[in-house]
């Protein structure tokens, strides 16, 4: 699970709900269905008409995935290239299958698993890098999806403004309507920018941070599995994988 992203989610939507209640009227006066209709409603809609159905379906995993997916440093990464380059000097290549079921990483065991199959280091490095871009792709695809939301959500929140003034003002005789259309101008606008602020454009934002760790660690798997493959000793391969880890961090690798 990313802490920070469910802090940030936690102690931002907490401070604004917390200002909320602690005003004359409490929360409830910050509830109105035509409000929360035309911002959500519209936003899905729209959403629907900008993106392909399969995009869509995928955007809950996105979200999920800046929630709840961390990714292993690349300390650690080295560290696994390593153990199976002991093992395939000591054992063969061959010796690494029994090592796949303990993979949860797919982008790691189908590279482990080409070295097994026997394709030269060239034929690997070329599949792995396509399936990089691809996933790089797909990031891509999430980001733009977040970033339209986040720009989708105002807008209507805007659109739910004018509603409310037109409603007001065609009822200016009659000062018991008022109310209800400066609240639908007021709170949409309010829902937009609370959807786009506080959920959307911060959720794409941690998306592409993910996204270029994600390939940092696939270029670090590329090179490795490739070493291990061109059968490169154990402490060369670390050397080499060392350029993928800040400075400040590869102190700790020595030894």
């Amino acid at each position: 699970m990313d802490i920070t992203t469910v802090i940030g989610t936690l102690l931002g939507f907490g401070l604004v709900l917390f200002a909320m209640a602690s005003g004359p009227g409490g929360l409830a006066i910050f509830i109105h269905v035509g409000s929360l209709m035309i911002v959500g409603g519209g936003t899905i809609a729209v959403t629907l008409m900008n993106f392909p159905l399969d995009v869509i379906k995928g955007l809950i995993k996105v979200i999920l995935r800046t929630y709840l997916f961390k990714l292993p440093t690349p300390a650690e990464e080295i560290d696994r290239i390593i153990e199976y380059a002991n093992l395939a000097r000591k054992e063969g290549l061959l010796a690494l299958e029994g090592k796949l079921k303990e993979v949860d990483d797919a982008f790691f065991a189908k590279g482990i698993q080409l070295v097994i199959d026997g394709f030269p280091a060239e034929t690997v490095r070329d599949i792995m890098d396509l399936e990089a871009e691809w996933q790089r792709q797909r990031h891509n695809m999430g980001k733009k999806m977040l970033d339209a939301l986040g720009s989708f959500a105002p807008a209507f929140g805007m659109i739910g403004t004018l509603v409310g003034l037109v409603q007001m003002l065609q009822n200016l005789s009659d000062p018991s309507k008022i109310g209800g259309g400066m609240a639908t101008a007021l709170l949409t606008t309010l829902y937009g920018a609370m959807a786009a602020n506080m959920v959307f454009i911060p959720l794409a934002g941690k998306l592409e941070v993910r996204a270029q760790e994600e390939a940092l660690l696939r270029e670090l798997m590329i090179e490795g599995i490739v070493a291990v493959q061109s059968g490169e000793g154990p402490q060369l391969i670390k050397e080499k994988l060392k350029s993928f880890v800040a400075p400040a961090a590869r102190a700790a690798m020595e030894g």
